[in-house]
């Protein structure tokens, strides 16, 4: 089987051989400092004793497990502490095709390419539904696609690339359409701390045997680099995904867990609202200049990501390199996310260059 690797890698190594000087907004990299209590975890781990260096319990550390379950409603037995949001949905995907309910994932139009990359190394089929001009997703469409070959529907709130975020009734409907198919709705919430909008409903609201929900500290802790994330699964799915992580990844890093558990007790909430009001500003900052270069754009509700569009200036790979030459701004071509949005750009405001940018940005199709 062949695999496409992911557009963002070719993005980001054209950008690194550039001659000028690029400003990076390719990547979803938080550039803001993580937890100061998740610092001096890691600085408290390193005197710990030679056993604590060890291979984790596979499914992650109980005390960890069970912070999360208490903050998240569901029992720690459901949880499966996985290396970054990119595992988790990687098992959560696997285990509704291994349902044998069908092979068809329903994903979204713009979607994250990681999805659709998934489901190909799976061995399921993609079927995608449009989104409207502002990243929302109409249930009764999900229901018209659906059908006896559909094993799950994968949707991300607060969604990358759209900045979209679904709220409570759009979640019950997609619960209720997993339902009525057999299917699991698979719920990709990593950047659930980054509500702009207030709207953000979970999936666990809904209590259903037909949902998965996926998070990861990387983004609400700025720690990429971490790679924690968990998958909480219905008590009758669990242990197979549980199997699947362990021959797949053995455990999670001891070390991150262990950072990470001590930063979720001691961080207060003003951290995560300081990195949300820092957001507000870089959008308006950088719609703005948007607004002064005539481009057509979403105004993120969630999320940090910004798509725009510029009139003659499709989004395709070439485009973005000559961005890259010509105004010194790496962007993602629209094309990277589907049909729907293959005319526009998609710019990531996690750098702390975004006003330069959006300079450059205007001053290039002014």
């Amino acid at each position: 089987m062949d695999y496409e690797t992911p557009l963002f890698f070719h993005v980001m190594e054209y950008a690194n051989r550039a001659e000028g000087d690029v400003i990076d907004m390719v990547s979803g990299n938080p550039d803001w400092e993580p937890p100061e209590a998740l610092r001096e975890g890691l600085r408290d781990y390193a005197d710990l004793e030679p056993d604590r260096f060890q291979y984790a319990p596979s499914e992650g550390l109980l005390e960890l497990r069970e912070e999360i379950a208490a903050r998240r409603g569901v029992d720690a037995d459901q949880i499966v502490v996985t290396n970054g949001a990119g595992e988790a949905n990687y098992l959560a995907m696997a285990r509704a095709l291994e349902r044998d309910r069908g092979d068809e994932i329903v994903l979204t139009d713009p979607v994250y390419p990681y999805y659709p990359g998934k489901t190909t190394m799976l061995d399921g089929t993609q079927r995608f539904v449009a989104t409207d001009d502002e990243g929302q997703l109409d249930p009764a469409d999900v229901r018209e696609a659906a059908s006896e070959e559909t094993a799950a529907i994968v949707v991300a709130t607060p969604n990358n690339p759209t900045g979209a975020v679904y709220p409570e009734s759009t979640m019950a409907a997609l619960v209720d359409v997993a339902e009525e198919y057999d299917a699991i709705l698979i719920s990709d919430e990593v950047y659930d701390h980054y509500d702009l909008s207030g709207e953000f409903a979970s999936a666990l609201g809904v209590d259903s045997s037909h949902r998965i929900v996926t998070n990861a500290f990387s983004k609400s802790m700025a720690i990429t680099g971490v790679r924690v994330g968990y998958a909480v699964f219905p008590p009758e799915l669990v242990e197979n995904a549980k199997s699947r992580h362990m021959l797949v990844n053995v455990a999670t890093t001891r070390p991150g867990q262990y950072a990470v558990l001590r930063a979720l007790r001691e961080t207060p909430p003003e951290y995560y609202e300081a990195n949300r009001e820092l957001l507000r500003e870089r959008v308006a900052t950088f719609t703005d200049a948007l607004d002064a270069a005539g481009a057509e754009y979403t105004t993120p509700r969630g999320s940090f990501y910004v798509m725009a569009r510029f009139d003659g200036y499709p989004g395709t790979l070439e485009n973005v390199e000559r961005l890259i030459d010509e105004a010194g701004v790496a962007g993602m071509p629209g094309e990277a996310f589907g049909d729907s949005r293959s005319d526009w750009l998609r710019f990531a405001l996690v750098t702390p260059r975004v006003e330069e940018a959006a300079a450059r940005l205007a001053a290039y199709f002014e």
